[in-house]
């Protein structure tokens, strides 16, 4: 008897560890590969180039870095995070960006699959994550976080765990606010969680977990970047009345890795600055998908309610690089879970965050996306185009149920 629940149980862990294996070497191939393609983790020296500002007392938006003479775009919380960068040497420093990188992908995965299949057992959610998380890590939204040593991972991250909570944990909402705090754009999530938890309570006329998360998220954000302010009162002064509205800072907006809706604009209008055209495509666009992800939160479709308010925020940024786009790996984890039949809208979508399509377009210092023709315009939007056909497809097929019911 004892022989048989042994066998039976170590049965049960073969299937979790071929999955461990294959994502080990599947890490270690991207490993390899990135070493090869000998990438510059450019945006990794950036951060220790601020933490080293900060320690120096320097002014922070004042300072280039790197022979790209990059400056900060972050707020001011965010040169405070990356002082201890400085304290270990360079070659250690990328070894570890990269290393503690990969983790973050496993985090995200399994974070994405809690989020989608909330009642998956323990067992199952780290085969399923070692599965994916082997596959994910070569598409380009990854590859390229990686490459530059990027902290989309940790943001996408940070927020996921607030909201895969249990119901009324106490620390929910100090990750959403502790990355508005570093990187803004995901002060969305605070506004969701807003909307929604004051819908509810008009309607059980009572305080309830989505109050309560934004409540918990604003005052994170705000604590952060008052200590910001105290500890760096001239560089918050400067942001925060200045260099917020300095869209230029972060690079032009044609560029073919700007993936957001004013990216695309502006190489539809071959101008560096599609002005009011992108505020109104915005305002529309980004008020209609936030009224979807709003009613999905009062049904309690959590996972759609996150993925979509993720992939608006993305799309109604001034600049969204394509690295940005991590949340691929939530989206397509949704769609493998609710649509049917999936193969004829997974693979597609699977195919545009894993082709590099929007590369093979002329792309280099001389803005050659100005003179951009339709075929290339098509590639160069493809991650606003994904997503756009998707939530009209999801709308069609809403409105189509609600004439049949």
């Amino acid at each position: 008897m004892t022989v048989s629940v042994l066998a039976r149980a170590r049965a049960r862990q073969w299937p979790l560890a071929t999955a461990a294996a294959v994502c080990l070497l599947s890490f270690i191939a991207f490993w390899v590969a990135q070493r090869l393609a000998h990438v510059n983790m450019l945006d990794v020296m950036v951060y220790r180039a601020e933490g080293e500002t900060v320690r120096a007392g320097g002014d922070l938006y004042a300072m280039r870095a790197t022979s790209a003479n990059l400056a900060m775009t972050y707020p001011p919380f965010a040169g405070l995070l990356f002082v201890p960068l400085t304290l270990v040497g360079v070659p250690l420093m990328r070894t570890l960006a990269t290393a503690g990188n990969l983790l973050l992908v496993i985090a995200l995965v399994q974070l994405s699959l809690q989020l989608v299949r909330p009642a998956l057992a323990r067992e199952e959610l780290w085969r399923r994550t070692f599965w994916v998380a082997a596959v994910v890590v070569w598409c380009e939204p990854v590859w390229t976080t990686l490459r530059y040593g990027q902290i989309n991972l940790l943001i996408a991250v940070a927020v996921l765990w607030d909201l895969t909570r249990r119901t009324g944990h106490r620390w929910a909402g100090v990750g959403i606010g502790l990355a508005t705090a570093v990187k803004l754009t995901p002060g969305l999530f605070v506004v969701l969680l807003l909307a929604a938890g004051l819908l509810i309570l008009r309607r059980d006329k009572g305080w309830n977990p989505w109050l309560r998360t934004a409540a918990t998220a604003t005052a994170t954000f705000l604590t952060a970047t008052l200590l910001s302010a105290l500890v760096l009162p001239y560089d918050s002064r400067r942001f925060w009345t200045g260099t917020l509205f300095e869209s230029g800072r972060v690079g032009f907006a044609e560029e073919t890795a700007n993936q957001s809706l004013r990216g695309v604009l502006a190489r539809l209008m071959h101008t560096d600055d599609p002005g009011m055209w992108w505020a109104v495509t915005a305002a529309v666009c980004g008020g209609a998908a936030m009224v979807l992800a709003i009613r999905a939160a009062l049904r309690g479709d959590k996972a759609l309610a996150v993925v979509v308010c993720a992939v608006t925020a993305l799309m109604i940024s001034p600049i969204s690089w394509s690295h940005h786009w991590v949340w691929c790996v939530p989206l397509l984890l949704l769609i493998a879970d609710r649509v049917k039949p999936v193969w004829p809208v997974l693979v597609p979508v699977a195919l545009a965050f894993a082709s590099f399509a929007l590369w093979w377009v002329p792309h280099d210092p001389g803005r050659p996306e100005l003179d951009q023709n339709a075929g290339q315009m098509v590639l160069s939007a493809v991650y606003p185009l994904t997503v756009t056909a998707l939530f009209v497809g999801y709308g069609v097929r809403r409105w189509r149920r609600s004439r049949t019911a």
